[in-house]
């Protein structure tokens, strides 16, 4: 099972990668969801901050993004962690080299936890770009008004102490490495132009041991988890039901 590049799960495995069923979930998600009683809770004037954290590949972008189109961009704004890496042009060595983008030194959280503070506060930011293909901080910014509903997606949100306690709802995406690893492979050969074996190597020095040593342990801090392979919707549903059972919120505190 062994490849000179690092590890090679088995075909069956990674042909049943089971892709969470997205394309019917928002159709899926009615009002007895209580999707709009949120929406008017939050036309009402109420803030709410939920953090999606998890493994890299474990599907927590896809539940980020889902819920802040659930809810528009009238209602919510999303905040990815992925724009705060800190510049590591003049450190980099190569595709899976020695540079460890998986620690949590390698990004900048200070910012993170202050553009945090200000979206809460009612206030814009100005997002960094982050360059995966230079490995550079951009001089160029995205502004990004602050919403009602901010939703913020990252590994190691749950990890970074600033950062943690801003959230109203800690959420945690379970799901196994071997699929993982399967849709990082994918993502980073076709997003950001990385070669099979520099992800191989990455996520066996990398990404397996700063998941156990930081990522993982962090989900002691989630309110809810959920499952990486089940339907986003279900996924959404038990987010939401969290954030309606939660006395502190419904209470506006």
């Amino acid at each position: 099972m062994a490849c000179p590049a690092g590890l090679r799960y088995a075909r069956p495995m990674l042909a049943a990668r089971a892709d969470r069923p997205e394309a019917v979930a928002l159709a899926e998600l009615t009002t007895g969801d209580g999707v709009e009683q949120w929406k008017a809770t939050l036309r009402a004037g109420r803030r709410l901050l939920i953090g999606v954290a998890g493994g890299s590949g474990s599907g927590k972008t896809t539940l980020a993004h889902h819920l802040a189109q659930t809810f528009g961009d009238e209602l919510s704004c999303l905040v990815m962690q992925d724009s705060f890496y800190i510049d590591q042009s003049a450190r980099f060595d190569g595709d899976g080299g020695s540079v460890n983008f998986d620690h949590p030194s390698s990004l900048d959280f200070e910012l993170l936890e202050a553009q945090l503070r200000a979206l809460r506060a009612g206030q814009p930011v100005e997002v960094p770009h982050y360059d995966f293909a230079t490995h550079r901080r951009l001089a160029s910014t995205t502004p990004l008004a602050s919403r009602a509903l901010i939703v913020v997606d990252g590994t190691l949100i749950l990890d970074a102490p600033g950062v943690r306690p801003l959230f109203d709802v800690a959420v945690f995406v379970e799901c196994p490495e071997e699929v993982r690893f399967a849709r990082r492979l994918e993502r980073d050969v076709r997003e950001r132009g990385r070669t099979p074996d520099g992800v191989h190597r990455q996520f066996h020095r990398q990404v397996k041991p700063m998941h156990d040593a930081w990522v993982e342990p962090s989900k002691v801090h989630a309110d809810v988890r959920v499952g990486g392979l089940e339907p986003i919707a279900a996924s959404m549903q038990r987010v939401l039901a969290r954030v309606s059972v939660d006395e502190r919120l419904s209470a506006g505190a």
